[in-house]
């Protein structure tokens, strides 16, 4: 009996001995590969996205508050692949694109030959509209300046609603919504139809850049040319402005892109307006924009 005793003692202390080593194995083994598990998570690359990273500085929100006015401003640095931008929300936000369309309506009505080249004449109808400017004959060029919104009517009515909707679709244009036949010559001015964002003017503009669009080398070279605002020795400055006025309060636009330091940077702004007294605000917070970033200036 003393015997069996014996042995029975004698194993359970050597169980006890093994099952300490294992015990002892295993969590040097759960913490080896806790600690190989950790090592592997922060060797790992931090996770890209198909959006470009937005840039926090510089504050372009003060240049609203200088106006006193609310809107919204993103600017593309495409070589650097970063975002600069105030309100993000309104930056996502889709209206209608009011006379920034020219730019649009102007590579159509070239493609198509509605009109031959940037300096045909069309004859002013003879009504007498608000804007000096507009009241005479004039052609693509000047009109684009100007911002005649006659001119650009005539050329939309005269490229008809068919055409206008093929070249919508193919281009993917904001919302795609022109309206129907009769909406020919307004769909581009009126907040239920035709809408787009700051972003998806962006994302056109650097297809317009890229001449990656369904239009002739010819007519996306020509409607370049027609939106050089400022050109220096140093760079240039390509836009066009817009004003919605179907809102409340009416909403102004400016869009383009800046060739500098060999690099693109394209910008949309958009600003809440009252009067015609706001609307160079649009392009002047822009340019400060532009200027916070270190453009605009005259390089040494």
């Amino acid at each position: 009996m003393k015997n069996i005793l014996f042995r029975i003692r004698r194993f359970l202390r050597r169980y006890r001995i093994k099952s300490l080593i294992f015990t002892v194995l295993g969590c040097l083994t759960v913490l080896s590969l806790i600690s190989f598990g950790t090592m592997y998570v922060l060797a790992q690359p931090t996770s890209t996205s198909s959006e470009p990273p937005i840039v926090k500085a510089p504050n372009l929100g003060r240049h609203f508050q200088e106006f006193g006015r609310e809107g919204s401003i993103l600017i593309y640095d495409s070589k650097n692949n970063r975002i600069y931008e105030h309100n993000s929300k309104r930056n996502a936000t889709a209206i209608a694109p009011a006379s920034t369309f020219k730019i649009f309506n102007a590579l159509v009505a070239l493609e198509t030959g509605v009109v031959p080249d940037d300096v045909a004449i069309l004859t002013w109808d003879g009504i007498h509209r608000e804007i000096d400017a507009w009241n005479h004959d004039t052609n693509l060029r000047q009109a684009f300046k100007d911002s005649t919104v006659w001119f650009y009517q005539v050329l939309a009515r005269r490229t008809g609603y068919e055409r206008m909707q093929q070249f919508i679709n193919k281009v993917g244009y904001g919302n795609r919504q022109i309206g129907t036949a009769a909406d020919i010559d307004r769909f581009w001015l009126q907040q239920q139809l035709l809408q787009i964002t700051p972003k998806e003017q962006i994302k056109f503009l650097q297809r317009l850049y890229q001449g990656d669009l369904p239009f002739s080398q010819r007519t996306i070279n020509l409607v370049k040319d027609i939106m050089v605002r400022e050109q220096t020795p140093d760079y240039t400055l390509r836009g066009k402005t817009g004003w919605l006025t179907t809102t409340k309060p009416n909403v102004g636009w400016f869009v383009g892109y800046l060739e500098q330091n060999k690099n693109v940077y394209f910008f949309a702004t958009t600003l809440d307006m009252d009067k015609a007294e706001d609307a160079p605000a649009r392009i002047e917070i822009t340019r400060r924009s532009l200027k916070d970033l270190g453009l605009l200036a005259q390089i040494n």
